[in-house]
């Protein structure tokens, strides 16, 4: 049984994707294809196999052990490939926030998973996002849900930070040394769970819930709105459009840049740790623009991976 590891990131369509794939469950079952999502996942299945507080050895051993189980019964029913789509397994976007920086302990995460499956591992499809875009939504997603707002040196640490998606690539595909390690823009698959399933099987996805699109970012009167139930000041969400950009121009400048050049690192082969996927057809225009082009010119080979931040330094 092949088994595939689906692990996010956040705020690249994984709920809808997870929502298309339920919503076309025959078509799954024809195809031999098993499905765990987060339904399935966070209610006990892979509990226990990251640390808390409560855990122990016995725990962690009682964990691997029921995912080997839920793994033979699924070979047992036939299976012939196994999707498992949960975008917590790379870590939290409350830890992002928290720490200001892109998923800093997935290495050690995603080791344990690895050890958890025993080796079994066939792939591990990670979505990356421009960061600007990544990180306007996950403020704008972390505020609704009642978190306080990043400081304007907070925003500073993140935008010009060290760590790209990179160095989060990098660090899943030293945990997972068996696997082969598929990245996908979300810019190719934004309002398109068929096309994620593509990138995931090498199928084409069935039409059924194919425009599929939920859980986006709540728009600037929303968070105002939301603020104002809360007691907080709504003034404190600025902008005139219709999507929150809490960091200004040089900051989403340098993050834009910065993921420039992890696509052009992905596009030259990111030696040899990972494949980016990009043929995944194209419906028509939608509401998000492609990231631009995909390689880059001679000059830009000993650049700096990230612009200078305009402070000075």
């Amino acid at each position: 049984m092949k088994v595939i590891l689906h692990i996010g990131a956040h705020r690249t369509g994984t709920t809808s994707f997870q929502a298309y794939i339920r919503q076309n469950a025959d078509f799954m079952r024809s195809r031999r294809i098993g499905f765990w999502g987060p339904l399935r996942t966070r209610k006990g299945l892979l509990s226990g196999i990251q640390p808390s507080f409560a855990s122990t050895p016995k725990s962690a051993r009682r964990a691997r052990g029921r995912v080997h189980l839920n793994l033979h019964k699924a070979e047992r029913n036939g299976t012939k490939t196994l999707l498992v789509s949960d975008e917590n397994m790379i870590g939290t976007m409350r830890r992002n926030m928290r720490k200001r920086s892109l998923y800093d302990d997935v290495g050690e995460r995603m080791s344990r998973y690895s050890a958890a499956f025993d080796g079994r591992i066939d792939t591990v499809v990670i979505s990356v996002r421009s960061l600007n875009h990544y990180w306007n939504s996950v403020a704008a997603y972390c505020v609704a849900r009642g978190h306080t707002m990043l400081e304007p040196d907070q925003r500073l640490r993140i935008a010009f930070g060290p760590r790209t998606w990179r160095d989060a690539i990098a660090d899943v595909a030293c945990a997972v040394p068996g696997a082969r390690i598929v990245v996908v823009p979300f810019e190719r698959t934004a309002g398109r769970p068929d096309a994620m399933f593509q990138a995931l099987t090498g199928l084409h996805g069935p039409r059924t819930a194919a425009e599929t699109w939920l859980n986006r970012s709540p728009s600037v009167p929303q968070l105002r709105e939301l603020l104002a139930e809360r007691g907080d000041n709504p003034n404190l969400i600025r902008g005139a459009s219709e999507r929150w950009t809490p960091f200004d121009p040089a900051a989403s400048a340098a993050m834009r840049e910065a993921y420039l050049d992890d696509i052009h690192w992905l596009t030259a082969g990111a030696e040899g740790l990972a494949t980016l996927t990009e043929d995944l057809g194209q419906r028509g225009a939608g509401q998000t623009l492609p990231h631009g082009p995909l390689t880059r010119g001679h000059g830009h080979d000993n650049q700096e991976r990230r612009m200078a931040d305009p402070r000075g330094g």
